[in-house]
């Protein structure tokens, strides 16, 4: 497994990434299953794990808590989130829900919490503090704006962070879901170690000039892609007759539509003879191409299942040659103009 720094952490390339095993937007997670699949994860060399609060309404840092009970605390690097809200109304309105899924306005029939954007000072001081008891840990190693608001200046949100990691609650500060002006400002009134965003091959606009893939790499912050396998769809498993259970979000994205499917099907058909020459599959391959790209030094991927975990953490330790990433990266261009 390659490991790169994230202040003055070793973190593997690949880490663990837990909002499928909250269940939320995934149609369930199996618990037990779901802990099995963590402790796999670490046993396969993968020391970096991605929750929030809201996977599952805590579920996903409850199972993350019970999995990581057993290691030494040192051997893994926690990552969580802050920003995201459901036991107050207050900030900026993002959508009603229930444990299963988001609602449309249309249909908010059975929705039994609303979730807002709120990084408050004193909501920021409330949520570590619910994290911290439902991981069973005392302090969490990366601390990140989930998503970005407008109701509170930045400069009170990077004041609170710098309180609490002085304080020891916590050891680096990130931002999720961030625009390169709102890391300016963070940057500007405080320090800044981690920007995750959404990212792989077939999401690609922060590739271009100025945007955040530049920006991290000229100020040295780690930069975790979250969804490098596109919810699934690079893994090659997900073919033209797959069937989402309720309540996974697959069920209403435009990207898992049976066309767009089969185009990007024909890409990864281009993909098989890099795949077999490593002895990978698509998957693997997918997560080999992600982290080597320019600005991005992690790369955040769920599993269900310990098998599905220890696949993941194998892909950590391939390494592609350039010739191999320059063919998938012609491959990608031909074929990106008419995939969602």
């Amino acid at each position: 497994m390659f490991k790169r720094k994230i202040s003055g952490f070793d973190a593997s390339v690949v880490a663990f990434g837990a909002w499928a095993v909250g269940g939320w937007m995934w149609g369930g997670a199996e618990r037990s299953e779901s802990i099995l699949a963590i402790r796999a994860a670490i046993e396969a060399g993968i020391n970096l794990i991605d929750t929030a609060p809201v996977y599952g309404f805590g579920a996903s840092e409850e199972i993350v808590g019970e999995a990581i009970k057993d290691f030494k605390r040192e051997e893994v690097i926690i990552a969580s989130k802050c920003g995201i809200i459901w036991h107050e109304e207050r900030g900026e309105f993002i959508c009603a829900s229930d444990d299963k899924e988001k609602k449309d306005e249309s249909s908010t029939a059975g929705a039994d919490k609303k979730l807002y954007r709120c990084l408050a000072p004193d909501m920021i001081r409330w949520e570590v503090e619910q994290s911290l008891q439902r991981l069973q840990i005392d302090y969490i190693d990366i601390y990140q704006t989930h998503w970005q608001e407008a109701t509170t200046p930045i400069a009170d949100t990077m004041g609170t962070l710098l309180e609490l990691k002085q304080e020891g609650k916590i050891r680096a500060i990130g931002c999720s879901n961030a625009s390169v002006q709102e890391m300016q400002e963070y940057l500007r009134v405080g320090q800044l170690d981690v920007d995750q965003e959404k990212y792989s091959m077939l999401d690609r606009e922060l590739e271009q000039k100025g945007k955040n893939l530049d920006f991290v790499e000229e100020n040295g912050l780690a930069f975790l892609a979250y969804s490098p396998l596109a919810q699934g769809m690079l893994t090659g498993k997900i073919d033209a007759g797959r069937v989402f259970g309720v309540g996974d979000q697959r069920n209403h994205n435009p990207r898992f539509e049976v066309e767009n499917r089969r185009r990007v099907a024909a890409m990864l058909e281009e993909f098989v003879p890099v795949a077999d020459k490593h002895k990978i599959s698509l998957g693997q391959l997918a997560i080999s191409w992600t982290f080597p790209q320019q600005g991005c030094s992690h790369v955040l991927i769920g599993a269900r299942t310990p098998e599905q975990a220890q696949e993941n953490a194998f892909a950590g330790g391939v390494s592609l040659s350039t010739e191999d990433l320059n063919l998938m990266r012609a491959v990608i261009e031909k074929h990106a103009p008419g995939i969602v």
